[in-house]
């Protein structure tokens, strides 16, 4: 008899849900626990822009504090990524630049929107043996944290479209050898979706 009750409940939530809806939401609680790696971004407006959009990217020269020494330019190479899978006509700077500069380059290549970051704050904290071995500090241990600024700039205006700011961390399942950069990437394609108006 409760072999049949546990078959009818099953059987009622899969008529509610797929199975695809119930891996996110599995998914969304581990990561809000901390198992796995979370994000939250914080954005000033909810404007939308068209999907054919030029956008170029480019990243600020300042450097985190906090030790975790990242790419120069790993902000950037990260938002193309994201973008370049909802937006056809998306460039990067090939360096880190100053606003100036790169709102000139912008302009140069004939950009509708300059998207330009910062990383503001990184810690990468001992994830695997090596880096025990390196700082060998109990408290120390633990994920890996990070914080980045975002600024979407009209080109032909100058006008601020809209500001973010995405802190990451890591999750206990997917803290061995990952670093604070490793957390950029899906904030970042979840930030293009959501300047389109698409949901998650």
């Amino acid at each position: 008899m409760r072999s049949l009750v546990l078959l009818l409940a099953f059987l009622a939530l899969g008529g509610c849900m797929n199975v695809s809806d119930m891996g996110e939401g599995v998914r969304y609680h581990l990561s809000d626990a901390g198992v796995l790696d979370h994000s939250d971004t914080r954005r000033t407006s909810s404007f939308r822009i068209q999907p054919d959009s030029f956008i170029f990217i480019a990243q600020g020269h300042f450097v985190p504090p906090g030790g975790a020494y990242p790419r120069p330019n790993v902000v950037a190479e990260e938002a193309f990524n994201g973008f370049v899978e909802y937006f056809p006509m998306v460039r990067r700077a090939k360096a880190p630049e100053g606003l100036n500069e790169a709102m000139a380059e912008a302009r140069e290549v004939g950009a509708h929107y300059l998207l330009y970051a910062r990383f503001a704050k990184a810690d990468d904290r001992i994830g695997n043996s090596d880096e025990w071995l390196d700082q060998e500090a109990v408290d120390r241990l633990g994920v890996d944290t990070s914080t980045i600024q975002i600024m979407l700039i009209e080109t032909s205006t100058q006008y601020l479209i809209d500001t973010a700011r995405i802190r990451s961390r890591g999750g206990l399942l997917t803290l061995h050898d990952n670093k604070p950069q490793d957390l950029l990437g899906p904030p970042l394609q979840q930030y293009a979706r959501g300047l389109l108006g698409l949901s998650d």
